[in-house]
């Protein structure tokens, strides 16, 4: 699928690692754009075109943070929950999202449109509490913050 859909992209990748091994990650982030998630048929494909075992290819999904082997919502939101955030309101933004999406840090709304995580340190302990939202900072969050991205992304269509 890859190699036809992205024939072009594909290549382009692969020039720029002499060992196609090295090639894993970025191969990975099309197939997590193309399915929303790592699928077992990207991880295989993947494979194929690194010439590494699918194995080998599973377990560089299950080390990043940042590649799901499940599907995701279309918006992921992110809350840093480590110290510095937790010492300016983190545990309390937390509960509030959980409210207001209906769903626990690791889960994923009903209509697929969210999915709510907490992290540790996402580098922004200076304007804290922060957040990722679909890998976009966001910093000093409020839950009036919060509600109005919710909001702004619930209106982009799905």
């Amino acid at each position: 699928m890859l190699r036809e859909k992205y024939a072009q992209e594909v290549e382009t990748i692969l020039a720029k690692y002499p060992v196609r091994r090295s090639a894993v990650l970025p191969l990975l982030y099309l197939v997590q754009r193309e399915y929303g998630y790592c699928t077992e048929e990207g991880i295989r494909e993947v494979a194929e075109i690194t010439g590494v075992s699918p194995t080998e290819v599973r377990e560089v999904v299950g080390f990043y943070t940042l590649f799901y082997d499940h599907p995701i919502g279309r918006h992921l939101i992110q809350i840093c929950d480590d110290l510095p955030c937790a010492l300016r309101g983190a545990e309390d933004l937390v509960a509030h999202a959980t409210r207001r999406l209906g769903v626990r840090p690791g889960e994923t709304t009903p209509d697929g449109r969210f999915t709510l995580e907490t992290v540790m340190c996402i580098g922004a302990c200076h304007r804290a509490p922060a957040m990722q939202v679909d890998l976009e900072f966001v910093e000093n969050v409020t839950p009036e913050v919060f509600d109005r991205i919710v909001e702004d992304l619930s209106r982009d269509g799905m």
